[in-house]
């Protein structure tokens, strides 16, 4: 059936993944044309607006103790979130598993038994909690600093794992991953025929006095700029109309403040003075010496941002995470009104 239907997009000029990401919503009072994706918590209390949302990412499952099935943070508030879709129909909730310092992957994904034991328990997960489909964020594949087990093996395993989840989710299901910002560690070329989208952590990528989502490379870039990392994923062959770009909705700051920052903290902060970077297209404060203190997005470096999603052919975006954003919603709007309005 997905078959039938992607030919019918692309006689019509549109890529498919449109379809299967559900950005083109039944709902009356809908048209997005582009995703937003929302990080939404297993230890926040928000309910989010499914107003300015496409799509829930649930943080976090995880894979279980045994290696062959998922464990799920705060069932109860999974439940709560798949019952936005009363509110809007066409929303979709995705149960996100992994997050930093979530581990067993490697192992798991090492065996045949325990892989294929495990794709089934994502669906019967998909099932049972009535979600559109499974984002997998193992961070990361080959890689231990996250305190893991890790094996040069986990590569190619990480492509077995997402073929067989799509064996047992079906083609109706979504099936999307987390992706560092230097688009390492993954074979995307292999996984390609078996996702629907790319969720970039166009993030964390320095601590000041660098930028830590700088759209573009300035003297205060320090290893990779969101543009640098959007490229990196496309030259790893992911096209353009499969990628997300992910925005913090948070602050990385230095020892004079905390170093995690969520934006409706940032906003209240005294004492420092708020800066524009014009070649990063990115806020940050300083204190009373000019010292950069935290580097953040703010409501017009997002704008600047969706146009770059528009102009560049993406997907959408993403946030990490919802609770970050202050009471009136500024960045979830942001985000939403720059790209579906």
């Amino acid at each position: 059936m997905k078959n039938i239907i992607s030919i019918l997009f692309i006689l019509a000029g549109i890529f498919p993944v449109f379809a299967s990401a559900g950005n083109k919503t039944e709902d009356n009072n809908y048209n997005e044309k582009k995703a937003v994706i929302a990080y939404v918590t297993s230890w926040s209390n928000v309910i989010p607006d499914p107003t300015h949302l496409t799509h829930i990412n649930y943080a976090f499952g995880h894979v279980n103790e045994t290696f062959d099935g998922v464990r799920i943070d705060n069932e109860p508030r999974l439940k709560q979130l798949v019952n936005l879709k009363k509110q809007k129909p066409s929303l979709k909730v995705i149960l996100s598993i992994g997050g930093w310092e979530s581990g067993r992957f490697s192992e798991m994904a090492a065996g045949k038994s325990y892989r294929e034991a495990f794709a089934r328990d994502c669906q019967r997960v998909v099932e049972e909690f009535g979600l559109d489909g499974i984002d997998i964020d193992w961070e990361y594949p080959t890689s231990n600093m996250a305190g893991i087990s890790a094996s040069p093996a986990d590569k190619d395993n990480f492509t077995l794992l997402m073929k067989d989840i799509r064996k047992q989710i079906g083609n109706d299901k979504l099936l999307t991953l987390a992706s560092s910002a230097d688009a390492q560690y993954i074979d995307f070329r292999g996984i390609d025929p078996y996702i629907d989208f790319v969720n970039i952590m166009a993030y964390d990528m320095g601590n000041p006095p660098h930028h830590h989502s700088g759209l573009y490379r300035s003297e205060h870039t320090g290893r990779i700029s969101v543009d640098e990392a959007v490229k990196a994923h496309i030259n790893a062959g992911i096209v353009p109309e499969k990628l997300v770009m992910g925005i913090p909705f948070y602050g990385r700051g230095n020892e004079k403040i905390k170093d995690f920052n969520n934006y409706k903290q940032i906003i209240t902060l005294n004492g420092f003075q708020k800066n524009w970077d014009d070649i990063a297209k990115a806020p940050y404060l300083t204190d009373e010496n000019n010292e950069y203190v935290c580097g953040y997005d703010d409501p017009v470096s997002i704008g600047i941002k969706c146009k770059y999603i528009l102009e560049n052919g993406l997907l959408g975006a993403m946030y990490w995470d919802y609770n970050g954003d202050d009471d009136e919603r500024t960045l979830s709007k942001a985000v939403y009104n720059g790209l579906n309005k």
